[in-house]
């Protein structure tokens, strides 16, 4: 029996071909860059909302488990009140129950603006510095309606 022969200069043509298709891509080779420094702090958590509630008269962050909410459903559970756990460690809320629902939009200067369902004078400056804390972000003012001017979280500053 005979075995088959191989040209080896068809094998070494692949291999060529091969080699410059390969190396022939346009990417050049560098030296090292260097990237900017990695982001520092507590990162931003999906499963967890931020809350202000009261406690001793004065405004406590307080994390709850949960998927992300609209603006006016964060608001509500200010109304809704503490947990029975929050509640266990002396954790209360200002906002009254009747408060919700919120109607929370940007006006056209692109501030943050709050409305509830009370009128707004019978919210307590607690009350109303809950609301704003829980939606402002640092340095950011919220207005409340019919409070006139907006309110800076004093937590934030």
């Amino acid at each position: 029996m005979r075995r088959p022969q191989h040209d080896s200069s068809a094998g070494a043509f692949t291999a060529l071909l091969l080699t410059l298709l390969l190396t022939a891509c346009g990417v050049q080779p560098s030296g090292v860059i260097r990237g900017a420094s990695p982001p520092s702090g507590a990162a931003e958590r999906d499963d967890m909302i931020v809350l202000f509630l009261v406690q001793d008269g004065k405004l406590e962050l307080v994390h709850r488990p949960s998927s992300p909410l609209p603006p006016g459903e964060l608001l509500a559970l200010l109304a809704a009140g503490p947990t029975r756990d929050e509640s266990a460690r002396g954790l209360s809320s200002d906002v009254p129950p009747d408060a919700a629902p919120f109607t929370v939009f940007t006006d056209p200067g692109g501030r943050t603006v709050v409305d509830t369902a009370l009128p707004p004078e019978v919210l307590s400056t607690t009350a109303l510095d809950q609301i704003v804390c829980t939606l402002a972000v640092p340095r950011e003012r919220i207005i409340v309606l019919g409070h006139g001017r907006a309110r800076a979280c004093p937590t934030h500053t």
